[in-house]
């Protein structure tokens, strides 16, 4: 079983067909998941056609949590994950990443659920943040952000905004 390609089957049920998405890239190195997914390990980003509100990235996280239950590997009551899914939203002015881990600097929404402004978009890039991962920065991953945020549609310049 590929448990990557199944999950994305999974996830484009439920959020769309993918659009984009990236190579894989190098995660900086964390002990926290070394156990349960080893000590090498490598990320990839995705983009799906449906978009998500705001409000809708709790909801997002809860049903990944869901769908990596279904391909983790049950060893004595305990979930040893083969995908970890991390859903979050691309603003105009931010990357916002989902988390059940609380942190001095996200900011919880509800359900168990905490927000990471991981990038900011400023002076035509994205910027990294003191706590922002470096695999984040990776030039794939700027590359792919890019790519995305190009797909919004460009806001109305305050003249247009104001002609009926």
């Amino acid at each position: 079983m590929d448990a990557l390609s199944d999950c994305l089957n999974v996830l484009e049920r439920k959020f769309g067909k993918i659009q984009y998405e990236t190579l894989e890239v190098e995660c900086e190195q964390s002990p926290l998941y070394a156990e349960e997914m080893g000590d090498k390990l490598s990320r990839r980003y995705f983009s799906f056609e449906k978009d998500i509100s705001r409000d809708g990235l709790t909801a997002a996280k809860a049903s990944c949590y869901k769908i990596e239950a279904q391909f983790s590997d049950n060893v004595d009551n305990y979930h040893f994950r083969t995908v970890n899914i991390d859903p979050g939203l691309l603003t105009p002015s931010t990357l916002v990443m989902a988390s059940h881990k609380e942190e001095s600097h996200k900011i919880y929404l509800r359900d168990g659920v905490y927000g990471e402004i991981v990038m900011i978009y400023a002076h035509g890039g994205f910027c990294r943040l003191p706590w922002t991962k470096s695999d984040y920065c990776d030039e794939e991953t700027i590359a792919f952000l890019d790519r995305v945020k190009a797909t919004f549609e460009e806001p109305k310049s305050e003249q247009e905004m104001m002609n009926f």
